[in-house]
């Protein structure tokens, strides 16, 4: 079990003042299987009330509504996350986690990498294990991209992240996901913090003997206590830190982000 300290920021600027801006944050670590998250403080610039719900995917969800002018929208989310995954708990095996999400659907270049995949497993002992299965899956997509900040968007598919074979995580973690699941496992997004980044991470979790094992295809290893989970779900599109809509006049926004994860010693 590790102990760590988490600091997660979000700076966005606007070129002109918006109004009405409605937002929907996904941006609070939660006490889950494999984590317990304590001291959580909250602060969200320009001031104002929000509403915190839980989602289908058992996801905290911030939600508010400033209607007054404003050129910035900042949020800041500190807390202690106590992490051990030598002692993960178990979890309702859920079936949509076998099938293809939005940003998933395989084209020629998933399906090129399915195929090599297969013969991968077929070559593995017959008492391999689904975390056996998956980190043959995770080397294949951890070879076949270079990390490429800028090269994609949100919108990226993992398809068309695999076709140019560049990406971030996000990508990485897609392209996973599709492959995993075509070759009969049941995967998931996750979306969170790691210790040593500057941002947020993004990585995939195998369901075996009922439970979520995580695997980081982004550096072609196994998640251990110095990740943070922050939300979990088919794909990025069930895991958006923040979304928003707001009225202004041809405003462009700028977006700033920081995380900072450090161990404390128990």
């Amino acid at each position: 079990m590790k102990k760590l300290v988490f600091d997660y920021e979000m700076k966005l600027t606007f070129s002109a003042p918006v109004t009405d801006h409605r937002f929907q944050l996904r941006c609070v670590p939660a006490t889950g299987p494999r984590q317990q998250v304590v001291d959580v403080e909250v602060d969200i610039e320009p001031a104002n009330e929000y509403e915190t719900t839980i989602d289908s995917f058992d996801s905290v969800v911030l939600t508010g509504y400033i209607p007054e002018p404003h050129t910035m929208f900042n949020y800041t989310v500190k807390g202690i996350a106590f992490v051990d995954n030598a002692h993960i708990k178990p979890e309702i095996y859920k079936p949509l986690y076998r099938f293809n999400s939005a940003l998933t659907v395989p084209g020629p270049n998933i399906e090129r990498m399915i195929d090599m995949c297969r013969i991968r497993l077929s070559a593995l002992p017959i008492d391999a294990t689904p975390i056996d299965k998956a980190q043959e899956v995770m080397h294949e997509v951890f070879h076949a991209f270079t990390y490429t900040p800028g090269s994609t968007t949100i919108r990226t598919t993992a398809e068309q992240a695999l076709a140019q074979r560049k990406g971030v995580c996000q990508d990485y973690a897609h392209v996973m996901l599709s492959v995993c699941r075509h070759v009969g496992l049941t995967a998931r997004y996750i979306a969170g913090l790691l210790g040593g980044e500057g941002a947020t991470h993004a990585w995939v979790e195998i369901y075996h003997d009922g439970r979520w094992i995580g695997l980081d295809p982004t550096h072609d290893r196994m998640v251990d206590d110095n990740y943070i989970t922050i939300a979990h779900g088919r794909d990025y599109r069930d895991c958006m830190l923040d979304i928003g809509i707001f009225s202004g006049l041809e405003v462009q926004q700028t977006q700033w982000v920081n995380a900072s994860v450090h161990e404390q010693r128990l």
